[in-house]
């Protein structure tokens, strides 16, 4: 009876856990009620005790603290105890005021302070200058990369950032890897705008070398009909298909717009395409890294990466530009301003509000939004109630805010939910079991072998289209059902194995993180370790430590059958302390490679 009462109570919060405005037993609202008890329980071995008054003012119930966990699951790379209840305290909307105002933790510096460290730590080795890297690579943006997001502040922002990086992508894999300051300077971009708006992110990441590497509009001339070259079309492509408007006509609420065919209508053709590769001609680097002066001609090796291109107009094609539906850029302009008119033009396309939500929807928190939950955000992307369009922060707010995300009702929905990508499982291992950084507080993780092992690693997707398809549909019972779930296109018998050999690792030889052996002095470890210590004292009761687990892993959602498998298993170990060790390793692998963990509801 008290766990029907305890249950029923926690279900209450759940649709309530931030409203104190109802009153219900439970719910610490206990004022002028005395509870007798024969007598208090001891829990755990004796670690803690539950009074009588406990058994109504609320005490033990965690409907808070699981919805805070539910939330930065979706919010940050991963949450501990002290955020968990610090969330719990203050409440969502708050918590997210407070992030809006935090000042961004750029990629940039940390590299270049990282590339130092390991260029003074190879000398002191015995290393020949000559020998080492002439400037900073993918390595360093790894070790940066995970340096910040471990130890950062800006836990939100490091999140959108990530989000933004999966849509407008850039990758270490390609001629890209030698340069970890121009990917740094890329993805500062989208820190810097993570809160900003979205207008302001297709001009900078247009002008950016980067990706003007990547995509190769970097050098990219008017056309030659003398040695008949036309101008490259790869950025007009893929800023129109995957940075803006998508492929497809679509409506506000994300669904697509049918001819009297019930087709599908095409956003452009290949002969709009070639009219915004005239738009992007003419840039060049915008300085060196030597005293000479900057040419046309000049590739990123020579570069200065921290300046945008600039616009060589003599380069760039002149004459008029007859974009989408019927708009004509004029002739005589400047190329600047060709380029800020086509960017004007697709930022006020139809199709960028519903196009630019759903997809950060299905990052944050479900793979099949409604077309309600799209419509709603992107209305909010259109004008954010002081005539503002594309204001990300307005629209990453309403998005976490939204009652898809947050009311329970949801939850049991069969299209509610997702598969956590395989970096987020990660990520929420390292920031929750914190870790003993062996030296010098440093975070420092190499990307080649778990990027090899599960096919995920931020910047370093296989190609510009990220690591899955927002629309992927696995064979079987979600396709039936007519949905998507885009981060099983890269979930199969290997990268699904080779995940709980990560787990093993992580839980059964404390490997963490892990740099080159080669960027520490040779006495000291390159092994951060896992912590899990602060499980000891519930170990020493089954059920104790399957609660933590449950709450700060599943979120409370822990089904029985898993619980009840993993509960047998448990007892099995006797509580010594060797014992306890084995409790703690054997249920955190099993709850890590559970669908309970690995599905984000």
């Amino acid at each position: 009876m008290v766990k029907k009462l305890l249950f029923a109570a926690t279900f209450i919060l759940c649709q309530s856990a931030f409203n104190q405005e109802q009153q219900y037993i439970g719910g610490g609202h206990s004022q002028g009620v005395t509870v007798s008890s024969s007598s208090d329980a001891k829990l755990y071995d004796g670690t803690y005790t539950a009074t009588g008054d406990k058994t109504i003012n609320g005490a033990g119930l965690e409907a808070k603290q699981m919805e805070a966990v539910r939330f930065l699951s979706q919010a940050t790379f991963g949450a501990d105890p002290p955020l968990t209840e610090y969330v719990a305290e203050i409440g969502i909307e708050k918590w997210m005021d407070e992030q809006f105002a935090i000042q961004a933790n750029y990629l940039t510096p940390a590299i270049n302070e990282i590339f130092q460290t390991t260029f003074e730590t190879f000398l002191a080795e015995g290393g020949d200058s000559l020998d080492f890297t002439t400037r900073p690579n993918w390595v360093h943006l790894d070790y940066a990369w995970w340096e910040n997001t471990i130890k950062g502040e800006d836990l939100f922002r490091q999140r959108m950032a990530y989000a933004l990086s999966e849509i407008l992508v850039i990758s270490a894999e390609s001629t890209l890897a030698s340069y970890g300051e121009a990917l740094g300077v890329y993805y500062d971009i989208l820190i810097e705008n993570s809160f900003g708006n979205y207008r302001d992110i297709m001009d900078d990441v247009s002008r950016n070398v980067a990706m003007g590497t990547y995509l190769s509009h970097l050098r990219n001339a008017k056309t030659d009909t003398v040695n008949n070259t036309n101008p490259d079309e790869n950025y007009a492509r893929e800023i129109m298909q995957l940075f803006s408007i998508g492929l497809y006509e679509l409506n506000q609420d994300g669904t697509y717009q049918l001819d009297t065919d019930g087709n599908p209508i095409p956003t452009y053709n290949n002969e709009d395409i070639k009219e915004f590769a005239k738009v992007f001609t003419g840039f060049g680097i915008g300085g060196r890294i030597d005293t000479s002066e900057a040419t046309f001609a000049n590739s990123i090796y020579i570069a200065d990466v921290t300046i945008p291109m600039k616009m060589w107009d003599e380069w760039h094609e002149p004459g008029e530009k007859h974009l989408l539906n019927g708009y004509t850029i004029p002739e005589g302009q400047t190329g600047d301003e060709d380029v800020s008119d086509a960017l004007d033009h697709l930022f006020n396309h139809q199709n960028v509000a519903p196009f630019v939500s759903k997809r950060l929807i299905q990052h944050f928190v479900k793979s099949n939004p409604t077309p309600e939950y799209v419509a709603d955000i992107s209305a909010i992307f259109a004008d954010n109630g002081a005539g503002v369009r594309g204001d990300l922060k307005a629209v990453l707010k309403s998005i976490l805010l939204h009652s898809e995300a947050r009311s329970c009702e949801w939850i049991s929905d069969a299209s509610q939910g997702k598969l956590r990508e395989p970096i987020l499982r990660y990520t929420t291992v390292a920031r929750h079991f914190g870790g003993f950084s062996p030296y010098e507080d440093r975070f420092w993780n190499l990307s080649y072998s778990y990027n090899n092992d599960v096919d995920q690693h931020p910047l370093h997707s296989p190609t510009v289209f990220n690591f899955f398809s927002p629309g992927y549909s696995p064979n079987g019972e979600i396709s039936e059902a007519g949905l998507v779930a885009p981060v099983f296109e890269i979930h199969n018998s290997r990268t699904g194995i080779n995940y709980c050999n990560w787990v093993y690792y992580w839980v059964e030889y404390e490997y963490l993180l892990a740099c080159s052996t080669s960027d520490v002095p040779e006495e000291n470890d390159n092994v951060v370790s896992t912590n899990m210590s602060r499980l000891y004292e519930y170990a020493k009761d089954a059920d104790a430590l399957l609660d933590q687990l449950d709450l700060f892993l599943c979120h409370g959602q822990l089904s029985e059958r898993t619980r009840g498998i993993i509960k047998e298993t448990l007892l099995e170990y006797p509580p010594t302390v060797i014992g306890l060790a084995e409790r703690i390793q054997l249920a955190s692998y099993l709850i890590l490679i559970s669908p309970d963990y690995n599905i984000l509801k």
